[in-house]
């Protein structure tokens, strides 16, 4: 790698910091012995861990930061004065085969600002993905970004060659997306998505007649959106995600807390640190959507548009919900179960099925993995009753499992921002 390379390198991997939906490829990819390298169970996650404990690397770059676009929220907008670097298609398939034969990465996240226009873009990220699949035998992971706009033929080339491809949505709402960033609407942004939903099922379809058929983006879709660069509130988030979780190919939503990147725009929020605490709520609250069979409407209502972010959402539903509790373990069915905090999936499962053969008690759920800490509230079972709980108003409750310590206002990751000034 020559010492240009290796600067454009520095620049353009900096510049793809900023999105955060790469992500676990859920596929396998194995190697057919005159390929290189495979994609076996869950890699693809950029420095994090896969699902049987392993450290995943991930080569996370951008082709190039020069953007024709303007949006406020993005480091790599068009009037931004920062260093820009385009590396060439060739450098970028040089750089990945090189990286993988010395085991740094086992795999490639690509995305790109848009130049000239979105098809040239998504042409070359298109032509980087073919080489290294049919030049050079590469089965590792590819994660590749649909840029809005793109046309359907290109997109559908792409999902040949990618196992996971993303469109980010960034803002949740029309009207807010077109005030941070006029060259944007959801329509190209949606449109991508579509192209790939109905990729995928129609490959699925085609494998019920055919024995052999290539495969399309196997993993599926997934996409981010940036918590705190605009006046949304979680309800309008949440509501967001569950319609993209609607969609049969959509694994992941991605939450990011808004970093000031570009501080001398007025559309946007003065702060000195993302609002680290609210975007945790919000992927708790995405498990509660995916796992937990609570809809988005539940989690935040029209009278509580925003999460409560001195509690997990799963116990601020509880607190606001005292006509439900207590529940019987022994009788309650497992939908209900999993409302109740400290029990989880697992804990649900095991309890439906203990209680087969035996009255559950307080010891029981111990064993089982209730946390009868938050539990112990919301619960009967044996010898835990009603009256067990000296006090089970949500008054009481909420100050036994809230320290004061953890305090919104007592705490430095959590910012609140003025729109209107």
């Amino acid at each position: 790698m020559t010492e240009a390379t290796l600067d454009k390198l520095k620049i353009l991997a900096a510049a793809a910091k900023y999105d955060v939906s790469c992500s676990s490829s859920g596929t396998v990819r194995r190697s057919d012995g005159n390929g290189v390298g495979n994609t076996v169970g869950g890699v693809g996650i950029c420095h994090s861990f896969a699902a049987d404990g392993r450290c995943i690397s991930l080569l996370k770059v951008m082709l190039t930061n020069y953007c024709m676009l303007d949006c406020a929220y993005c480091v790599n907008r068009r009037s931004n004065d920062i260093p820009r670097a385009t590396l060439s298609v060739s450098e970028v398939v040089d750089i990945t085969m090189e990286f993988y034969r010395r085991n740094y990465i086992e795999g490639l996240f690509l995305s790109s600002g848009v130049v000239r226009n979105p098809d040239y873009t998504m042409e070359r990220l298109v032509r980087i993905a073919k080489d290294l699949r049919e030049v050079h035998r590469f089965n590792g992971y590819i994660h590749l970004k649909s840029i809005p706009g793109a046309s359907r033929e290109l997109i559908n080339e792409a999902g040949r060659y990618a196992d996971r491809m993303s469109v980010n949505i960034e803002i949740p709402t029309e009207e807010r997306l077109k005030y941070l960033a006029p060259e944007k609407n959801h329509e190209s942004i949606f449109l991508p998505m579509k192209y790939v939903r109905q990729g995928v099922l129609e490959n699925k379809e085609d494998k019920r007649h055919l024995r052999h058929v290539p495969r399309f983006v196997p993993a599926g879709q997934s996409t981010q959106m940036i918590v705190g660069a605009s006046d949304d509130t979680d309800r309008d988030i949440l509501r967001a995600s569950s319609m993209l979780y609607g969609m049969p190919t959509m694994r992941r939503v991605y939450y990011s807390g808004y970093v000031s990147v570009n501080d001398y725009d007025p559309r946007l929020p003065a702060m000195k640190q993302p609002p680290l605490v609210r975007e945790n709520r919000l992927y708790q609250a995405d498990w509660l959507m995916r796992f937990y069979q609570f809809k988005a409407e539940e989690i935040a209502d029209a009278d509580n548009p925003n999460l409560d972010l001195d509690v997990d959402p799963k116990l601020g539903w509880a607190l606001r919900h005292p006509e439900v509790f207590p529940v019987d373990v022994n009788r309650a069915p497992y939908e209900m179960l999993l409302r109740v905090p400290g029990v989880g999936v697992r804990s649900a499962t095991l309890i439906v099925n203990a209680r087969k053969f035996r009255q559950l008690t307080s010891w029981h759920l111990k064993k089982i993995g209730v946390v009868l800490k938050r539990a112990q509230y919301f619960i009967t079972c044996g010898e835990l009753t009603a009256r067990t709980v000296a006090d089970t108003s949500p008054e009481y409750v909420r100050s036994r499992l809230v320290p004061k310590s953890r305090a919104t206002k007592d705490n430095p990751l959590q910012m609140t921002f003025d729109f209107n000034s």
